[in-house]
């Protein structure tokens, strides 16, 4: 029988040899060692390659996978997901930073109680160099025991994503579409996430999430170019990031396990946030391919 670790970690990468060994660095440093970390590697061109067989050499810990061509970042998102066998699982940009305590306090919060589905950290931005940029301010009501309040929290307060990097349990997460191949497709992800159990904010900020002109969205990219990151084979098509979103939140309480009240009020709150979109909504129909 192979070994299962407690935790998984799943990086997907194309061309990450900026920042991949510092990343690398960072996770096989955390406190909580009863880990594996997949490396994706979705066909990179530069030295990411060199870089994850090393490690992978070096420390038993790391499974490289290289796909034969890049099958996009939301399938190579998934793919990281099915190779791994840990009870528990993060997904690992490749650019941003985890403190050394990062995953010994999620999977506590986690251990301690069977209703939490997702654990996180609080958060700081860092440009390329590593310095603070930015400082997030914390959630509320994430740990809420009522659904909808929790999907409110998600999907009408405005936030960064970052909870989508936190440790998550592999059984709950495998009850979700994982990540889409369409422009912000782990906002769904989380909100369908919200409605099948309680999220738990640490309070310390342990996650560094990184912003530099490289990244999926950096260098004010076009919405064609993002979309193309998440699925090339939708590059030059006209995408309706703003209605796929809507749609997909929708889907994820037609998904969802919960009551009559909490659906019902769901549903409203969506269309809540038609109506705080709706210039969004608009744009999306006069946007053209560049």
């Amino acid at each position: 029988m192979s070994y299962q670790p407690l935790v998984s970690l799943g990086m997907p990468v194309y061309n990450g040899q900026n920042y991949l060994a510092a990343t690398l660095d960072s996770l096989l440093a955390q406190t909580c060692g009863d880990f594996e970390l997949i490396i994706g590697d979705n066909a990179s061109t530069d030295d990411t390659e060199a870089i994850g067989r090393a490690y992978a050499a070096r420390d038993p810990r790391v499974r490289y996978h290289r796909n034969e061509s890049n099958i996009g970042a939301s399938a190579n998102y998934n793919l990281t997901f099915e190779l791994a066998r840990g009870r528990y699982f993060k997904w690992a940009a490749h650019d941003d930073l985890c403190a050394p305590t990062f995953l010994e306090r999620c999977v506590a919060a986690l251990e301690a109680d069977p209703d939490v589905v997702l654990a996180y950290t609080q958060a700081r931005a860092i440009d390329g160099d590593g310095h603070t940029v930015k400082t997030y301010p914390g959630k509320h009501h994430f740990g809420d025991p009522q659904a909808r309040v929790r999907f409110y929290e998600f999907v009408l307060d405005p936030h960064p994503v970052v909870a989508v990097f936190g440790v998550m349990r592999r059984a709950a997460l495998a009850r979700t579409r994982l990540i889409g191949p369409y422009t912000g497709s782990d906002r769904p992800l989380l909100s369908e996430l919200s409605l099948l159990g309680k999220f738990y904010e640490v309070p310390e900020r342990l996650f560094f999430y990184r912003f530099h002109e490289a990244q999926s969205w950096g260098g004010n990219k076009s919405q064609q170019a993002q979309q193309a990151w998440y699925d090339p084979r939708r590059a030059g098509k006209v995408t309706f990031p703003q209605w796929r979103l809507l749609r997909e939140h929708l889907r994820s309480i037609e998904r969802s396990p919960v009551g009559p009240r909490d659906r019902v009020a769901c549903y409203l709150y969506m269309g809540y946030w038609m109506r705080k979109n709706w210039r969004r909504l608009g744009n999306d129909l006069l946007l053209r391919p560049t």
